[in-house]
């Protein structure tokens, strides 16, 4: 009688633990999600981009949602989506990222690029790299497989070389449209020098995307070419963890573009996340700040995107528009392009 009274109590036990496990099962499956990404900030306006122009870049930023939303919608995690949506960014010429990257002053693509996972703060991120194709690979690369953070130039190379990551020769990342740029903006220079230029360039570039997968886990990640004619090394603040790119589960993500010296001399990325933190400021709030006060009052351009726990999106920017799309589990969606005025 005693081992049949067990026997019972075994099989109720059983029972109960897989109604707990299903239950927990359909409300990881009914969890939200939902992903924000960008194509970079700049002089981005109607007559720039005229609508078969513009309709390009609507379908490039469509095809990055749908890759970072079918990842989340099959229970995928966030920092496989952000990493995957910049990829396709990436392999896009019309970015500066990847394959659409700027040239620096000595005709090189030397691209940046970093990831972050807000469940655990681990991250990764190269600097200064050439002919990586896809440089959100090799930084998600050196999260997974090493103890460090960040690295730079031959060094991250030759790391994608034992790591198997996938190279281009130049050829690949050749764009006549941002050849021409640089001529024109070492045409500039040479004017500059001899005070004969008042020309403005309209600078456009650098995407990225943050994530928030249906475990509650949120990533971040960005990827660019850099400036136009940089010289002696410059690396911006898309590899600069706190600058350009920052994620924690505590509070945001967040993706930077536009100038990045002004963005590393704020750390801006970290910053919406500290408002957040500790002002309990909300993503709109904090991106407002950040944006039109702190860079601002360097005198510096460019924008953002900010992703909470809840799921809630915002983004913000200074210049006349910003490259931008978002996609919730719920269904809502939005492209937009040009200035936060003229989107309404």
């Amino acid at each position: 009688m005693k081992q049949y009274t067990l026997f019972i109590a075994l099989i109720f036990m059983v029972l109960i633990s897989f109604s707990c496990k299903k239950e927990t099962s359909n409300e990881v499956k009914n969890k939200p999600y939902a992903i924000v990404l960008h194509g970079g900030a700049g002089y981005i306006t109607p007559r720039v981009f005229p609508e078969e122009k513009k309709k390009q870049y609507e379908l490039m930023l469509q095809k990055a949602l749908e890759k970072g939303c079918s990842i989340l919608e099959n229970g995928g995690n966030s920092v496989d989506a952000v990493q995957q949506t910049i990829s396709i960014l990436e392999n896009s010429p019309l970015f500066n990222a990847g394959k659409g990257s700027v040239f620096d002053n000595q005709g090189k693509n030397k691209m940046d690029a970093s990831i972050m996972d807000g469940n655990t703060l681990n991250t990764g991120a190269v600097a200064g790299v050439s002919n990586i194709k896809n440089p959100i690979f090799l930084a998600r690369m050196v999260m997974d497989s090493t103890k460090h953070v960040l690295l730079s130039g031959k060094g991250a190379e030759i790391f994608a070389e034992q790591h198997k990551i996938e190279f281009e020769n130049d050829t690949y990342f050749y764009t006549k449209r941002q050849h021409d740029y640089l001529l024109k903006v070492q045409e500039n220079e040479r004017k500059i020098a001899l005070k004969t230029s008042t020309k403005k360039f309209k600078k456009y570039g650098t995407v990225g995307a943050v994530a928030l997968d249906k475990q509650g886990n949120i990533a971040a990640g960005t990827s660019t070419g850099g400036l136009t004619n940089k010289k002696f090394g410059r690396i911006g603040d898309s590899p600069i963890i706190g600058a350009g790119t920052y994620a924690n589960n505590k509070t945001c993500g967040v993706s930077c573009t536009g100038t990045g010296e002004f963005f590393i001399r704020t750390l801006a990325a970290h910053e919406v996340s500290s408002l957040m933190q500790y002002t309990n400021a909300t993503v709109k709030e904090a991106a407002q700040k950040v944006i039109h006060e702190n860079i601002a009052s360097l005198k510096g351009k460019g924008g953002l995107i900010v992703l909470d726990k809840k799921g809630n999106i915002a983004w913000n920017f200074n210049t006349k528009g910003m490259f931008r799309a978002y996609k919730k589990s719920s269904g809502e969606q939005k492209i937009a392009f040009f200035e936060l005025e003229v989107e309404k």
